[in-house]
Formats: C-alpha cells, sequence, structure tokens
C-alpha cells in the first residue's frame, strides 16, 4: 500500500480570520444583554471558517472547551471575533477564538472570552481527511501549538459517557 503522501505546511495566519457583527434585539437574551448562544454560534461559524481556509476542505464541529464570559455583550455592541487555527491534529483542527465587544459610539472595546473549539475536514463523501501540517510563525503560537496538543491529548483520554 503506497504512503499518503505528505502535504505542505500551512502559517497559523493563513487562517486568520476576523467576523463582525452588530448586535441586534433579535440577539438579546431575557436580561437586556446578548444570549451567549448568540455569541458561542459567532465563535463556532469564525473557527469553522479559519479551519476551512486551512484544511482547504469542508469542516464540522466536533469538540468546545470550557468558555467563560468575561463581560456581558450589550446590545449595539460591535462584536468582532478573531480566529486562527492554533493546533492540528491528522485530520482534526483546534481553532482560537478571541472574542471583544466594542461601543461603536465611545469606541471603548473590552475583551470578552476565548473559546478554543476542535473540527475534522471531510472530503466531498463526508469522510475524514488529512489536513496540512500548522506552521508557527513566532514564540506564541509555537506555544499555543505545543498547549492545543496538550488539549487535545486530554480530550482524547477522556472517556465518553454514554446516558
Amino acid at each position: 500500500m503506497d504512503e499518503p503522501a505528505v502535504l505542505p505546511g500551512k502559517r497559523v495566519s493563513e487562517s486568520r480570520l476576523v467576523l463582525a457583527q452588530l448586535m441586534q434585539p433579535v440577539h438579546a437574551n431575557n436580561h437586556g444583554n446578548v444570549h451567549g448562544g448568540e455569541i458561542m454560534r459567532l465563535m463556532d461559524e469564525a473557527g469553522a471558517l479559519a479551519c476551512m481556509r486551512h484544511a482547504s476542505h469542508r469542516v464540522v464541529t466536533v469538540a468546545v472547551d470550557r468558555m467563560t464570559f468575561r463581560q456581558p455583550i450589550h446590545l449595539g455592541d460591535l462584536v468582532t471575533l478573531t480566529a486562527e487555527v492554533s493546533y492540528v491534529g491528522r485530520t482534526s483542527l483546534e481553532a482560537e477564538v478571541l472574542v471583544s465587544a466594542e461601543n461603536p459610539i465611545t469606541g471603548e472595546c473590552v475583551y470578552t472570552n476565548t473559546g478554543y473549539l476542535v473540527y475534522v475536514a471531510l472530503d466531498e463523501e463526508g469522510q475524514p481527511v488529512s489536513v496540512p501540517p500548522l506552521i508557527p510563525e513566532n514564540e506564541e503560537q509555537r506555544q499555543r501549538m505545543e498547549a492545543g496538543k496538550a488539549r487535545q491529548a486530554y480530550r482524547l483520554s477522556q472517556p465518553i459517557r454514554r446516558m
């Protein structure tokens, strides 16, 4: 059997994506702030797009790490999500997504949260497909990639609980 061809690596910056969305009343929770689920949806979208850029394939979400909202996001805020691939396995990719909220009138901007989301790249038949290696461009990215490797090892070590 032939060995699979080694894919050329891609730099972290090649996956970087910025999404911005103005928060409207449709995004509100019953406290008058933006619903956390709406932010999670946007994070998933941004992370998936960054991973698709890296993999050159469609991806599906397989895991979301803990998410802590440090600041509320208000209606009328401009939410900015910055996503980039932080770690890759053979067919899986982890994206780091940073979220900030800006009052577009005052210009005040606050960091609200970070999340790590994991995806699997799929071929045209819906089967997992190999992804290019990730090339870190600086020491911070190298460290984040090592931390991503540790996070993935932890995820894989956890038993699957059945109900």
